[in-house]
């Protein structure tokens, strides 16, 4: 997805300011199993509840991608993660005004037993499929090419 933003990201900054708005810094894991992927819904009490998402969240202070994305998924899915490349990076902005920074790491091997400790649920998919779940807006043209076989 070339090194656009790429500067924000080197900065340890987990949430910047980009012509007044701020964007939040995320990493996000497809974890694959064969051809599917790991998917996860949110609970109602959460932002955009019952909406599918990958497993990730947001970068802290210091933290590389890599690093926040193996922090994220052993509070999430109780798992080390073994991070492998960067799959895409991109910019959403909300019609709130405010944008998320993404990046998309493969994950191929993990150690310990997968468990849902935050989500609604987690189930695998099949990537042809995964237009058929309601993802967050921020996903969704990630999801689209993921079917298409663009990516992986």
């Amino acid at each position: 997805m070339g090194d656009n933003g790429e500067q924000h990201a080197k900065s340890g900054a987990a949430v910047g300011r980009v012509e007044g708005k701020s964007v939040r810094f995320v990493a996000a894991a497809l974890i694959l199993r064969g051809d599917t992927v790991l998917i996860c819904q949110r609970r109602a009490d959460q932002p955009m509840a019952h909406k599918w998402e990958f497993p990730g969240g947001k970068m802290e202070p210091g933290e590389s991608a890599e690093q926040a994305l193996v922090r994220e998924l052993e509070e999430e899915l109780n798992i080390h993660a073994t991070i492998g490349s960067r799959v895409i990076r991109l910019r959403h902005t909300y019609r709130s005004g405010g944008a998320v920074d993404l990046q998309f790491f493969v994950v191929h091997e993990f150690q310990g037993e997968l468990t849902n400790n935050i989500f609604q649920q987690t189930r695998w998919c099949e990537l042809r499929n995964l237009p058929a779940y309601d993802f967050l807006a921020a996903d969704r043209a990630l999801v689209r090419d993921l079917a298409a076989g663009k990516l992986l």
